[in-house]
């Protein structure tokens, strides 16, 4: 029953790895830039939640939407006030340092406010623990409810861009940048709405991770921020079910390596695989090889 435990629980932490990864993949499917500062919006998300329900004593589900439209609205600021300026007319590296910049002031402010220490978050899940075969095995309500998120942000995400304008238009955006404008489609506003979906992802994201490990600092999404962007890379970088296989490959990976070699080495096997994964098929999982016409 160790194992099955062990692979739920993977399953569970990857499912926050996908949500978190469809950010840094669909950032970069329509944009073409890495979103660095994604991490630190979980974070950011995750402070709403914790002053609103611990602070504040205000209800759970309230505080989880405020968090979503706190995070959309920094998303959305982010990207006008630091990327806009610079995504035509700059380089990709000045744009990716901007990205580190950022996330070190969200990090440097949420420290100005909160301080350092450890805060301990309450979690906002409801949902009763499941135990299965006569109590050798349980299920928390957590791992319930986020492996459940995961699966319907996934299939809401797939059906909002296969279905909708706005989708079909950032699907145009991520082909070819200049034919979409000339088709008439605002290219600013539809990166603008790719920010917006992906903050408010990274917010639920947040609150998913710090009820299922009930701490919070100001670093709390810095290394899942990586881990994400290591799942995005591993599926597929640009591809939305690519995300999600990704995130959920690298939470079992993580888990077991914890479980049986060692929680010292868990993260750098993680890595490991990356790499591993990178030299067979450079293009990720799902990826595809772009040629470029000269």
């Amino acid at each position: 029953m160790s194992f099955i435990s062990y692979l739920i629980n993977g399953i569970s932490l990857g499912s926050v790895y996908a949500i978190i990864a469809l950010g840094y993949t669909m950032v970069y499917g329509i944009a073409k830039m890495l979103n660095f500062a994604h991490g630190d919006v979980i974070m950011v998300g995750s402070y709403v939640v914790f002053v609103l329900v611990s602070g504040l004593g205000l209800p759970p589900i309230l505080g989880v939407l405020v968090s979503m439209a706190a995070c959309t609205l920094l998303g959305m600021a982010i990207e006008k006030v630091a990327y806009k300026p610079l995504r035509m007319a700059a380089s990709p590296l000045a744009v990716l340092i901007t990205a580190i910049g950022v996330s070190y002031l969200l990090q440097n402010v949420a420290l100005l406010l909160f301080g350092a220490n450890t805060k301990s978050f309450t979690s906002v899940v409801s949902v009763p623990a499941v135990s299965l075969a006569d109590g050798q095995l349980t299920i928390s309500g957590e791992t319930i409810v986020t492996i459940a998120a995961c699966i319907i942000i996934m299939a809401g995400l797939t059906l909002f861009i296969k279905l909708t304008k706005a989708g079909q238009a950032m699907l145009a955006v991520s082909e070819d940048k200049g034919a979409a404008q000339l088709m008439g489609i605002n290219v600013n506003g539809t990166i603008a709405l790719t920010f917006a979906i992906g903050s408010a992802l990274a917010a639920v994201a947040g609150v998913l991770l710090c009820s299922t490990y009930p701490s919070l600092t100001p670093y709390t999404g810095a290394m899942p921020g990586i881990k994400a962007f290591v799942a995005a890379v591993f599926g597929g970088i640009g591809s939305i079910p690519g995300a999600m296989i990704g995130g959920i490959l690298l939470g079992i990976i993580e888990i077991f390596g914890k479980a049986y070699i060692s929680s010292q080495m868990a993260d750098a096997i993680v890595f490991a695989v990356l790499i591993i994964v990178l030299l067979v098929k450079p293009t990720g999982i799902l990826g595809r090889e772009i040629q470029e016409k000269v």
